[in-house]
This record gives C-alpha cells, sequence and structure tokens, in this order.
C-alpha cells in the first residue's frame, strides 16, 4: 500500500482527493490536512509515500512546502492554475492535476506513484493486474434519461430532481447548483462540461458560467435571460447562435 497525504485548504476538494484515494486499491490515505502548516506538523511524527498537495493555499504556499522538506516523499500537485505547471516540475512532482480532474486522471496519478515506488521486478510484470478495472471505479452522474442526480457537496450527498434545477453557475472549479423553491443553491467539484453532458435536452448553456433550465425562461431581453424579477442570467457570444435557434423554433408571430 502507499502511504498517502491529502492537502488542500478547500474542504470540497480534499474531500474529492479523498474520495478518489479510497476508490485506488493501492492507495492508503494516512492523513488529510487543510493547510500545508498542518501538514508539515503531521509530518514532524510521522512519514508518508506520497503527498496530493494543492498550491495556492494562504500562509505557506504548496510549493513552498515541498520545498523546504528535507527528504520529501513523492508529490503530485493538485491546482486550478495552469501557470504552475514547469514549477511544479522542477521539484520532480510525479504529476501535476489541473483542476477539475476526474477519477481517470487521478487513476493516472496514483499509477505514475506505484511505478515510482514498485521495485525493478515488478515493473516486468503487468501492472495492474490486481486493479479493479477502471470502468468499476467511475460512478457516472446520471444519464440523460435519469430523473434525479446525485451530488457531493463538502460530506453530504444530496439527491436532486433533474427538473428541480433551475440553473447552474460555474464559479472557478466549482459549480453553484440552482434549485426550484430553495434560497440556497447547492455548492459542488464538479466542471461546467461533466455536468453539462449528463444534463436533458430542455437545459442548455447560454453563457461560458451559465448553464439554464429552458422551461423556467420567462423572458428574453436583448443580451439576457429573466428568469424571475431578481435572476437575469446573460447570454454569452458564441452561445447565442445556439440559443437564437431554439428560440426560432419556439417563435410565434413574424
Amino acid at each position: 500500500m502507499i502511504r498517502c497525504m491529502a492537502i488542500d485548504d478547500e474542504p470540497l476538494a480534499l474531500q474529492q482527493i479523498a474520495t478518489y484515494i479510497g476508490k485506488v486499491p493501492f492507495l492508503e490515505l494516512t492523513a488529510q490536512c487543510q493547510s500545508a502548516v498542518e501538514a508539515r506538523q503531521f509530518l514532524e511524527n510521522d512519514t508518508v509515500d506520497a503527498i496530493f498537495c494543492d498550491i495556492n493555499m494562504p500562509d505557506l504556499n504548496g510549493m513552498d512546502f515541498v520545498k523546504s522538506l528535507t527528504t520529501p516523499p513523492l508529490i503530485v500537485f493538485t491546482t486550478a492554475y495552469a501557470e504552475y505547471a514547469v514549477e511544479g516540475f522542477k521539484v520532480a512532482a510525479v504529476d501535476y492535476l489541473l483542476k477539475p480532474f476526474g477519477l481517470q486522471d487521478f487513476q493516472r496519478a496514483a499509477n505514475r506513484l506505484q511505478e515510482r515506488l514498485a521495485p525493478p521486478s515488478s515493473l516486468l510484470s503487468p501492472r495492474t493486474s490486481h486493479l479493479a478495472p477502471l470502468s468499476s471505479l467511475l460512478s457516472p452522474l446520471s444519464s440523460k434519461n435519469d430523473a434525479v442526480v446525485f451530488l457531493k457537496s463538502g460530506y453530504r450527498i444530496i439527491k436532486v430532481a433533474i427538473n428541480d434545477i433551475r440553473y447552474i453557475e460555474a464559479m472557478s472549479e466549482y459549480l453553484k447548483v440552482h434549485l426550484r423553491n430553495e434560497q440556497k443553491p447547492i455548492t459542488t467539484l464538479l466542471s461546467m462540461k461533466k455536468i453539462e453532458e449528463r444534463l436533458p435536452h430542455n437545459f442548455m448553456r447560454i453563457h461560458r458560467s451559465y448553464i439554464v433550465n429552458l422551461d423556467d425562461i420567462r423572458e428574453v431581453n436583448k443580451n439576457r435571460v429573466i428568469l424571475d424579477a431578481d435572476t437575469y442570467l446573460p447570454i454569452g457570444d458564441i452561445y447565442r447562435e445556439n440559443f437564437q435557434q431554439y428560440l426560432d423554433t419556439k417563435f410565434l408571430g413574424k
């Protein structure tokens, strides 16, 4: 087993890494920390084989933390900022996962850790003979015919009826899923592309940051759609033609 530490100041991102570690048979989660300072304190009394480490963190960023270790374990950086990639490989990182990443990307990084830690003789035999097939580890969000989806928010897994979704808002690597009859949206670590692929035909992406339930649109006014008196969503230039084609199929009049 490869003893792992996960470090991320965002609770949802930290939980995602912990979940993925639990899905890979040869990884063992030894510690999860919300700061590099906390991780350093843990390493003063214990050791790990590998660290999944965010970079952009307060007090002590992940890059400086790794550089400060006298004998660092294997490192996989996880971050939403691509500009750190070159610096990450300068400190001999095994892999660099750009948020939002999925289980397939994580499995790739885990396999690289295994290759680095495996004795030379074991590399001559099939590396994945004892692993569960990746297809058995993947849990699709939903199929397009499903009436519900399950979304992870913090330590909760929330059942959501698809038709209760009014619109989805992208916030960096997170999504805010706004529901009917709920004042507070569900915040989940997920990409727009991933959720867009799973939604039925009555949902449309109208902006790089918004997917809307077409059934909830009350009015279209110039460059925005209006859902109610307090909710206006912009229509992005690259999505305008597709949205206009939808309107044309529904439009009555000259």
